[in-house]
């Protein structure tokens, strides 16, 4: 990786929740970031709960500077903040209001993490932070903002999915305040500079493509990659990873299994993942009896990314069924497919957002349109009876992610984005 001076780069990283085990791909760039010699500093939003996480997340848990909305910490640090710099602080406050009226999420979620943003604006010039990265356009970006109003300390911010296309209040003065932007697709790049078209000056050349990247060390091809075909003794393993929940369309999963099953196809799908709608997922498998569906399917719940990794490689074809949903969100590029593309296992996904930079249809995987169910059952079909072609789907997949998605090299390319705003 590039090499850092005996003084490193300072950075801060501010995100939505911490740790939360969906999130590889902010954990893994920190992993990365830290590793060329920058040290990172961790500024979550909220503290995530719960009793399953990445191994590698353990150490960034207990550095990690965690607030409460409110302490009697907050008060005093905030009474400093608006005696060192009183328009900083006023000018901050009605930005917010200005910025996110009209959307009743991000007005009442910017009030709500302002007074700790306040505090943590306050420790980064304690701890001479350089700059200031943000995962997701929507409250983490705006916590960027707001640092860089309070103390001059430049800022960035990468979108994703759902982050951009569920609300767009204020994305384009984040756009236009920010060091640099990163998409982590074309897709998104275009959306991005749609949205701030007349809005403000052309900012094309400040927002760049970083793909998301997974370890291309970790996930490899195994000896099951291209195995024969599917049989009664080896049935065609099939593996959706992913938040249970209506973006990631599991459920056309669940039925297309049922569909496989009725046409005779030996087949065994299993989701690794939790979410709010894990519980209907689990009941519409066990809702029939007649059609021995549940006898096929395995929720293994949230896993951390050594079983993940284990899973993908005992998994003949890996599925991101993923929809748009009525609320308006939808999915980035799932680092899922990264991780079965790096381990040389075929995947199928659907034709959407960001999906077909990484897939290419035909030759490193299968895409289908959104939610239909018919085109996921012969896509599904036509690879559990020809294994060559999914050897010859998983070859290319390897090839195109250690090309294009490998973590090591998009680190590197931030944090050479992050010098250069430095620089200038």
């Amino acid at each position: 990786m590039t090499p850092r001076p005996a003084d490193p780069r300072r950075v801060a990283y501010v995100m939505s929740r911490f740790p939360k085990i969906s999130e590889t791909f902010i954990l893994y760039e920190m992993e990365m970031v830290a590793a060329s010699g920058t040290r990172v500093e961790l500024y979550p939003m909220l503290r995530e709960r719960t009793s399953v996480m990445h191994p590698e997340a353990e150490a960034w848990v207990r550095r990690a500077h965690f607030q409460p909305f409110v302490s009697p910490a907050i008060v005093r640090d905030n009474l400093a903040m608006l005696r060192r710099d009183p328009r900083a602080y006023v000018g901050a406050l009605w930005a917010l209001v200005a910025g996110t009226w009209g959307s009743v999420n991000f007005l009442v979620g910017g009030l709500g993490i302002f007074p700790k943003v306040v505090r943590a604006a306050r420790h980064m010039l304690d701890d001479d932070i350089d700059h200031v990265h943000c995962h997701f356009a929507s409250h983490p970006a705006l916590a960027g903002f707001l640092i860089q109003r309070l103390t001059g300390i430049p800022f960035s911010f990468t979108a994703h999915g759902s982050d951009l296309h569920v609300d767009r209040h204020m994305l384009p003065q984040k756009v236009a305040e920010a060091a640099f932007v990163v998409a982590i697709s074309e897709d998104n790049r275009r959306v991005i500079l749609d949205e701030c078209r007349g809005k403000i000056p052309d900012p094309s050349h400040k927002v760049h493509v970083v793909h998301c990247g997974v370890d291309t060390s970790v996930f490899v091809p195994s000896a099951r990659s291209g195995a024969g075909p599917a049989s009664e003794d080896r049935p065609l393993e099939l593996l959706c990873v992913g938040t249970v929940h209506e973006v990631k369309g599991q459920v056309h999963l669940l039925e297309a299994t049922r569909r496989l099953l009725a046409r005779g196809v030996p087949v065994r799908t299993t989701f690794i993942g939790d979410g709010p709608d894990e519980a209907d997922l689990r009941a519409a498998a066990t809702a029939r009896t007649d059609d021995g569906l549940a006898e096929h399917v395995v929720f293994l719940g949230r896993r951390p990314r050594p079983e993940v990794a284990a899973a993908v490689a005992a998994a003949d074809v890996v599925v991101a069924p993923s929809v748009p949903t009525a609320g308006g969100k939808r999915e980035g590029i799932p680092v899922v497919l990264m991780e079965a593309m790096a381990g040389g296992v075929p995947v199928v996904a659907s034709r959407l957002s960001g999906i077909p930079e990484l897939v290419t249809d035909g030759e490193s995987g299968v895409l289908v349109p959104p939610g239909d169910v018919d085109a996921l059952v012969e896509a599904l079909a036509s690879l559990a009876t020809d294994p060559e072609r999914r050897r010859r789907r998983g070859a290319a997949g390897r090839q195109q992610v250690v090309a294009e998605f490998d973590q090591r090299t998009n680190a590197d390319r931030l944090v050479e984005l992050i010098d250069a705003a430095a620089r200038s």
